[in-house]
């Protein structure tokens, strides 16, 4: 179990979690409604592909790895000695397991939901599968950012809402009409910036740890084309951000004053931004990033509570 446990690189799993449960709070917070059978399902195919995404980039790295060290060594597929053939099974496994979770979703909710969790499932597959996957060009960041801090957490509003009138898809006479409310489409786009920034910036830091070992296996990351100093400018830039998406959130009625919990974490942010600034090292510093995710949307789901509670 514990080498499974690595092979899907358990620890990283906050990464999708935090867009789910920030996502429910707010539907329930901003839409006042939840619907419980739909969230369990979803958190489960979810977590599930989440974990097949993962051992598909462990594989692929290590089938595509130039440097030897790195695949016995390094790779836990190398390391453990686990058979190439039955990863691949475990893996089809879990996409077949989501996939049918997915499908049920579609039938209990709307057609609409089958494109946005079917492109969501695409980039999951192919970020570390194909010929050249996504992680090996300049835009990981990118898409892991905008399908898991957006994608969860729009997908995770919309089986809740999807009833309300908030996007939906109608066929009339040989046509179809998609239709939505512009606002609350805004609105929903606004909450999930801080969510894409900060899994944004776990990729990147991983990137900025990785950079060399990257180059010997011919992986060129968006740290390679923009360069180290410029990569450690972005990721300080993605992580102040959140804190004026907040803010802003704030002025315009998105969020209810109890979201300035978030600024109490600024402090050890800034402690842990200036702690990466000086290294950027796998074994010491890259654990900032995911520190920074849990802190800042750690705070993000006290102050969605809050407001339940203050606002009744």
């Amino acid at each position: 179990m514990q080498v499974f446990f690595e092979l899907v690189e358990i620890r990283t799993k906050l990464a999708s979690v935090f867009p789910y449960f920030i996502g429910l709070l707010f539907s329930l917070y901003y839409f006042g409604q939840v619907n419980w059978f739909n969230m369990c399902l979803f958190f489960i195919g979810m977590f599930v592909f989440d974990m097949a995404t993962t051992a598909i980039n462990n594989l692929m790295d290590y089938l595509k790895a130039k440097d030897d060290s790195y695949q016995q060594s390094t790779n836990i597929i190398g390391k453990a000695g686990l058979e190439v053939l039955k990863v691949r099974n475990m893996i089809i496994a879990m996409i077949t397991f989501s996939s049918i979770i997915g499908l049920w979703l579609v039938f209990r909710t709307s057609l609409l939901l089958l494109p946005m969790g079917g492109l969501c499932f695409l980039i999951g597959i192919f970020y570390t599968f194909g010929p050249v996957p996504l992680s090996r060009m300049p835009l990981g960041e990118l898409f892991s950012g905008v399908t898991m801090g957006f994608g969860i957490f729009f997908i995770t509003l919309y089986l809740n809402i999807y009833d309300t009138g908030f996007l939906s898809l109608n066929f009339l006479n040989g046509q179809f009409l998609l239709s939505g409310d512009i606002k609350e489409l805004i609105v929903s786009v606004w909450a999930s910036v801080p969510m894409m920034f900060t899994i944004a910036n776990i990729m990147l830091a991983n990137n900025l740890c990785d950079l060399d070992q990257d180059i010997l296996n011919h992986r060129y990351t968006l740290p390679f084309y923009i360069g180290r100093k410029q990569g450690v400018y972005l990721f300080d830039l993605l992580m102040y951000s959140c804190y004026i998406v907040i803010i802003l959130g704030i002025l315009v009625g998105i969020y209810h004053w109890s979201m300035l919990v978030v600024l109490l974490t600024f402090p050890i942010v800034k402690k842990n931004v200036s702690l990466f600034n000086q290294k950027q090292e796998k074994a010491t510093t890259f654990s900032v990033a995911i520190k920074n995710l849990v802190l800042f949307n750690g705070s993000q789901i006290i102050g969605l509570l809050l407001g339940l509670l203050l606002r009744k």
